[in-house]
């Protein structure tokens, strides 16, 4: 049996990030890191649109205001420093209608009480940033997002955990734990501590040490359309003023570090948790367990669960996807829209006692176990700092 001091079960940007800053604090201590692919980052670090979030579409209690502009900065600068591909051509917010112009000053007052940079501009200094950009009246310009490539700050990142002699072991998938000790297809590991950060998984692995008890995860699947413009067409990110109540931010153009344009995401209720293509990763039981419980939201919930489902399948018509995004920009033709990329699942977590989407990061944990429930955008930019306060948390568990 091996034996270590922490065992990290995920190999994602938030499983790596933690045994990095574990490794930090506890230089002496093993550090082991389990990933059941064969190799890191498959799901959702390496599926992701690659935005890094600026920070201002939070409440300022939350979790995600407080580490967004923060890792946004971290991995800016950690790009930079390694010489990994940014792309920091900002992001234009817009509004189709007076009403949307109202939601353009709740993001500026979040932004402000964020401490993120964010300057409310009218629609000519708008077109001055993108000539071809509709909104009405004003907008919002965030000069600090940016788009990185996801796996390649994942390889350097797990490069850097190699590096600091930081055991990372793939091909082990999770199948259960004794007390302290984690089961695998291929053996047991025992560890001091152990933190969950398994994403789709999460939620399962966390109800077997006691936790998760009020949460399940709902999978949702988020895919983009490409341009076959030339790179460099569309200057500037540009967004929808979201509807706040709810996780998701519309359909938007997203400009790739390599300087493509594509419009997306779609956030399509998934049937099980790797519900990418086809049949591809199929699970009756997860079948059976999303869809009754998919159900059980058309008729009780505390957000339309059937309007959004219904807006959401719309958009794999490719045609209606390419007209919402016309309502943001100018000259959007159907046939510069024909690439799909590859598919994200997004690990929505769902409390089920109140049936409602949880809107920030949802942790648990006690002195012997830390569960990452819901890390999901702005998961990816959130990394680096939300590693730090995981181990303050965990610290303070332990003592």
């Amino acid at each position: 049996m091996t034996t270590c001091d922490f065992l990290i079960i995920g190999g994602g940007i938030i499983g790596i990030s933690i045994a990095r800053e574990l490794k930090a604090r506890h230089p002496d201590c093993t550090i082991l890191l389990l990933e059941k692919e064969n190799q890191c980052g498959l799901h959702g670090s390496g599926r992701n649109s690659g935005v890094l979030h600026a920070g201002f579409y939070y409440t300022s209690d939350s979790l995600k205001a407080r580490f967004t502009r923060q890792g946004n900065q971290q991995l800016t600068e950690y790009c930079k420093t390694k010489k990994l591909k940014i792309n920091q051509c900002g992001k234009l917010v817009v509004a189709k209608n007076e009403k949307e112009r109202e939601g353009l000053k709740e993001l500026l007052l979040r932004g402000k009480q964020n401490g993120v940079e964010l300057n409310e501009i009218s629609e000519a200094e708008a077109r001055d940033i993108e000539p071809k950009v509709k909104t009405c009246g004003k907008a919002l310009f965030s000069p600090t997002t940016s788009t990185v490539d996801p796996t390649e700050v994942l390889s350097s990142l797990l490069k850097d955990a190699q590096n600091e002699n930081i055991i990372i072991k793939v091909g082990e998938k999770y199948t259960g734990r004794k007390i302290n000790t984690i089961q695998t297809q291929t053996g047991n590991y025992e560890a001091g501590y152990i933190i969950n950060a398994a994403g789709l998984y999460a939620d399962t692995i966390g109800k077997d040490f006691g936790f998760s008890k009020d949460y399940s995860i709902l999978p949702f699947k988020g895919l983009y359309l490409y341009s076959t413009e030339p790179a460099g067409t569309l200057r500037t990110n540009i967004y929808p003023v979201p509807n706040l109540h709810n996780p998701f931010l519309g359909t938007h153009f997203t400009v790739t570090v390599d300087g493509r344009s594509k419009i997306g995401p779609t956030a399509i209720p998934a049937f099980w948790r790797e519900h990418y293509s086809g049949l591809n990763g199929f699970k009756l039981e997860e079948f059976v367990d999303i869809l009754l419980r998919q159900t059980s939201l058309f008729a009780f919930s505390n957000f339309d669960f059937k309007q959004l489902a219904w807006e959401e399948i719309q958009k794999y018509y490719r045609p209606r996807l390419v007209e919402l995004a016309s309502n943001l920009l100018k000259e959007v033709k159907l046939q510069n829209y024909k690439l799909w990329g590859k598919a994200g699942i997004r690990a929505q977590l769902l409390n089920v006692k109140e049936k409602k989407l949880e809107m920030d990061f949802v942790l648990e944990g006690d002195s012997k176990s830390f569960h990452i429930l819901n890390a999901v955008s702005p998961g990816f930019t959130c990394a680096l700092p939300f590693a730090e306060y995981v181990c303050e948390e965990i610290n303070r568990l332990i003592k």
